[in-house]
């Protein structure tokens, strides 16, 4: 198994729940993106998702649509991103999953991103707006590195959609998106998500944990009932905006995520 499939594999066979961070690579700055995703990881995360900054990013809300503006601003991107994924790989053994927009891939080149993904240690790529029925070629490409494609599914995903990812050979694990909107943006229905989530694994045979709306403990367990994890990623990125100093978002982020893991493991 991998390190992804290890994670989940090991959270599954003592009780509990798999806890996955995104940060977005470059805000503030790229250099204190590696030390907040160690910081994470340190606090309880089981799962780095580094955001590559993009300049539309269509599924996600204010907060983390101002940290990309931001971290472009300083320079960053898919390259840098991709730096940052191996300064973390060099000193974390903890599963990176590469998530971003189909675009930035494109013009680079998708076999080029697989190989340089691979060597960066990443061990996933999640690509928001490239449906499992369209991802074919790059899954392949991953496949060929030894890379997972991870597969978003929402309540208003179809059951084609559905079989679609179970005959894909998708791996790693299934993100399901708690409601129909935009990261950040309204209260989500996180119990019908969870019993949605439980079902998806059913059907597809893979580990899903559920994103969009978690930012407190109470949030995550609900979310986390019937799914295999979480995702937290604005309520991140939200702290990191807030903080006025390196050791307050440090602090702070590091405070969120060890919270959010007492609650999954108490829950």
């Amino acid at each position: 198994m991998g390190r992804l499939e290890q994670v989940f594999e090991r959270r599954r066979a003592a009780g509990k729940k798999v806890l996955v961070a995104y940060l977005c690579v470059g805000d503030p700055s790229l250099e204190e993106s590696i030390e907040l995703a160690l910081t994470a990881t340190a606090a309880g995360a089981d799962i780095l998702e580094l955001g590559v900054p993009f300049s539309d990013p269509t599924a996600d809300g204010p907060t983390i649509a101002r940290a990309s503006e931001r971290a472009l601003a300083r320079g960053g991107g898919l390259e840098a991103t991709l730096r940052a994924c191996a300064a973390v790989r060099a000193r974390s053994p903890v599963p990176i999953v590469l998530f971003g927009y189909y675009n930035p891939i494109f013009v680079r080149g998708a076999e080029r991103v697989t190989l340089e993904a691979k060597e960066a240690g990443v061990d996933g790529l999640l690509v928001v707006d490239l449906p499992v029925d369209a991802s074919g070629p790059l899954r392949l490409l991953a496949e060929k590195e030894g890379l997972s494609v991870i597969p978003l599914l929402a309540p208003t995903s179809s059951p084609a959609r559905t079989e679609a990812v179970r005959t894909a050979r998708a791996s790693g694990f299934l993100y399901y998106v708690s409601l129909t909107g935009v990261t950040g943006a309204v209260a989500a229905p996180l119990e019908d998500a969870s019993a949605a989530a439980g079902q998806l694994g059913a059907a597809t045979g893979l580990p899903v944990v559920v994103g969009f709306g978690i930012d407190t403990g109470e949030k995550a367990r609900q979310a986390a009932l019937h799914a295999d994890g979480v995702v937290v990623g604005t309520a991140i990125v939200r702290r990191i905006e807030e903080g006025p100093t390196p050791e307050a978002r440090a602090e702070s982020v590091g405070a969120l995520l060890t919270s959010l893991r007492k609650a999954l493991d108490d829950r």
